[in-house]
């Protein structure tokens, strides 16, 4: 309860001889923040020779203010017959504290005379208030006024410079404070360290961290949260134990920065480690943030157990943490769960929706990840580039050029350029890229690659990748070129693409040159895909002698993909004795795999060795192998029509095999000639089943058109 002894005892004395006594309830007004108190003050002094007094004036603006009572400081200020500059600072301060931007503004500019605190605040103000290009102008403009600069608008300009990540003003600013006296101040220091940070200059960030003489528990945090929030994050672990050693016990800004540091790292043993110090102490165990940090960690680990367990023991859940079980849900595989609890959601942003997109597209549910764009749009909700890369991956998945059509337009009725930046949304041409050419329109793909105003390396391998996948292979070598030219570097990916382009095209040489090149011009270590490429290139070639020793001279040990791509190749070129050799080793290496028993049968089946035909067959039904039924599909009108082997459940099945017969008699007619005298279905159906396995161009792709 306020305590009035002081205020009646000034109401009954009327002789005062000055207004300290006004001065000093109005500070014990101000200390409890009392605004019934101050306007019973008020009251008193209006009955006094010091109503018109501008100092008790300005000290009554000033409580009236900082009580929130901004409307009766304004009328208090405007019927002020004189003011001093304390008046008008006291009234700008107070509106840039709470927002009114404009207003304080509109006083600035009408201000007799300003001081080093005027220009402070208006610094101070606009960059709190996220206006931090006016936060900018008026520190230069306060510089050109050659007022002096000091710890307050330096610290503010930094703020306004990391708000807009303007690296160049940052340095700038940093260069006028080396002529200071500010330089050495470890709070400036501090924040020289977060500027940077939030700029992405790391080693910058460092160095100034580094040259600091002291440092305080702010400097320590914004370097550690500047190698978590821009990498590397294990540089984040690293300073950890570092800032301990110096005496600096951690916070939960600390904490927090670390953990997230750990959900990066996927590092779940030193999460758990600095878990248990975050339930030692009763003061971190109900922080939001650290909570947040602490779910979406173990969520990122695929621990989704433990995440639900702190997330059901925060007092407090907001947003974050409810996305954080999305995603980490949805990430477990669980997309089931991940939608119960995005449903129950109290509030959700747009990244919870982007978590759940993503989900569903990453899990192959790719039909759910549309349906849910669908309500995100009905809902009225703006989607992001995140939405929109999703989106674009979900109909690459589904190789559905109308709908990915649909998505295009979206993209543009949004206004994305595919830009780099604060927010690049170059990925989302990427995605475009590759949905139109997953979808066979290369074309397209081509248009929108051509029409992006700023392309990264992903774009580049996307569209080389997208060639070569679809029989371009003249065009992927000509762009990768271009790409060389372009002054871009080729990564593994690149490689894998230039690589497939030879192979379709049939250019042997042109293969074995870029292969070569790899090591000798890119720096660049062959992977297992590369070799893969290499085999596949001299094997469809007909190169089989040099496939093989390809193959054997490899540094690497050759799994059964390589094998089996050189297997295929011997079934194509009628290589009959490397293919049982091959065959044979892929038998020993994969046992339970269906491809090459029914390879080597057909390959004796061929040759007229019926007993070891028979041999096979019985060694596969003795190991237990199964050979899966080969499936194809085809769209009609919106309508998908699936097919099996022998299938006999579509309702159009007599029209489809009469059809089948037809196109056989046709095929013979025209002199196609079985690989063997066998059953009709079981050669189209072991010879389709061979081609999905081995990865090969199939011979059978009528079949595959008709099921």
């Amino acid at each position: 309860m306020a305590n009035y002894g002081p205020i009646r005892r000034v109401v009954g004395d009327l002789s005062l001889p000055n207004s300290t006594v006004f001065a000093d309830l109005l500070h014990s007004c101000l200390k409890s923040k009392s605004l019934r108190d101050s306007t019973r003050v008020h009251a008193r002094i209006i009955k006094t020779q010091f109503a018109s007094e501008i100092f008790i004036q300005n000290r009554l603006i000033d409580v009236y203010a900082k009580c929130g009572c901004l409307k009766d400081a304004r009328k208090l200020f405007d019927k002020m017959p004189q003011k001093n500059t304390f008046s008008w600072n006291s009234l700008i301060t107070a509106l840039t504290k709470s927002g009114f931007l404009d207003e304080a503004l509109g006083l600035f500019r009408s201000m007799p005379e300003h001081d080093q605190c005027s220009w402070n605040s208006m610094v101070s103000g606009f960059a709190q208030h996220d206006r931090f290009e006016e936060a900018l102008e008026f520190f230069s403009e306060m510089h050109k006024e050659n007022f002096v600069l000091n710890e307050y608008s330096y610290a503010s300009a930094l703020s306004a410079c990391s708000g807009l990540v303007d690296l160049s003003m940052g340095i700038q600013i940093h260069g006028s404070m080396s002529k200071s006296p500010y330089l050495s101040d470890v709070y400036m220091g501090s924040a020289l360290v977060d500027m940077y940070s939030k700029c992405g200059s790391v080693l910058d960030a460092q160095k100034i961290f580094n040259w600091m003489p002291m440092r305080n528990i702010v400097s320590w945090n914004s370097l550690i949260t500047c190698y978590e929030q821009n990498g590397p994050a294990n540089e984040a672990l690293q300073l950890f134990p570092r800032m301990m050693e110096c005496g600096f016990e951690p916070d939960e800004v600390t904490l927090a920065s670390v953990v997230s540091a750990c959900a990066t790292l996927s590092a779940i043993e030193e999460g758990k480690q600095i878990h248990s110090r975050v339930i030692k102490f009763d003061k971190f165990r109900d922080d939001l943030v650290l909570g947040n940090a602490l779910v979406d960690m173990y969520a990122k680990c695929r621990k989704i157990k433990a995440a639900r367990q702190i997330f059901d023991q925060m007092p407090i859940k907001d947003v974050v943490s409810e996305t954080s079980m999305v995603s980490g849900y949805a990430k477990a595989m669980s997309v089931k769960s991940a939608r119960l609890m995005f449903t129950k959601m109290s509030e959700k942003n747009i990244v919870s929706w982007n978590a759940l997109i993503a989900g569903y597209a990453q899990n192959g549910e790719n039909e759910e990840a549309l349906e849910l764009f669908r309500v995100l749009k009905k809902e009225s909700v703006w989607p992001t580039h995140y939405t929109f890369g999703n989106l674009l991956n979900a109909c690459a998945n589904l190789a559905n050029l109308q709908l990915g059509k649909q998505a295009h337009t979206h993209v543009l009725k949004h206004g994305l350029r595919f830009v780099s930046g604060p927010e690049s949304d170059i990925f989302v041409g990427n995605s475009l890229v590759d949905m139109y050419t997953k979808c066979g329109s290369v074309n397209d793909g081509y248009r929108v690659f051509e029409n992006m105003e700023e392309r990264d390396q992903v774009s580049w391998n996307a569209m080389i990748v997208g060639f070569a996948q679809n029989g371009y292979g003249s065009e992927a070598l000509d762009l990768f070129s271009r790409m060389l030219r372009s002054g871009e570097k080729p990564d593994h990916i690149t490689m894998i693409g230039v690589l497939s382009a030879c192979s379709h095209a049939g250019m042997v040489e042109e293969g074995r040159r870029h292969f070569h090149s790899m090591t000798q011009e890119h720096g660049l270590v062959p992977t297992k895909d590369h070799y893969t490429c290499m085999v596949d290139l001299l094997g469809r070639a007909g190169c089989l002698q040099e496939a093989k020793k390809f193959i054997e001279g490899m540094p690497i040990e050759p799994d059964t993909i390589l094998w089996g791509s050189l297997l295929s190749a011997c079934k194509v070129h009628r290589n009959h004795e490397m293919g049982m050799q091959v065959a044979e080793k892929l038998l020993e290496l994969e046992p339970s795999n269906s491809g090459p028993y029914v390879l080597l049968s057909n390959i004796y089946a061929e040759l007229g060795q019926w007993r070891e035909v028979v041999r096979v067959r019985k060694l596969m039904r003795h190991r237990g192998v199964v050979k899966q039924p080969g499936c194809s599909w085809i769209e009609i009108n919106n309508q998908l029509h699936v097919f099996m082997v022998k299938d006999k459940t579509h309702p159009q099945r007599r029209e489809v095999y009469k059809l089948l017969k037809i196109l056989i008699v046709q095929m013979r007619r025209n002199g196609y000639v079985l690989d063997a005298e066998l059953n009709v279905s079981e050669t189209y159906e072991e010879q389709l089943e061979l081609d999905i396995n081995l990865g090969c161009p199939s011979k059978m792709e009528l079949s595959a058109a008709v099921g």
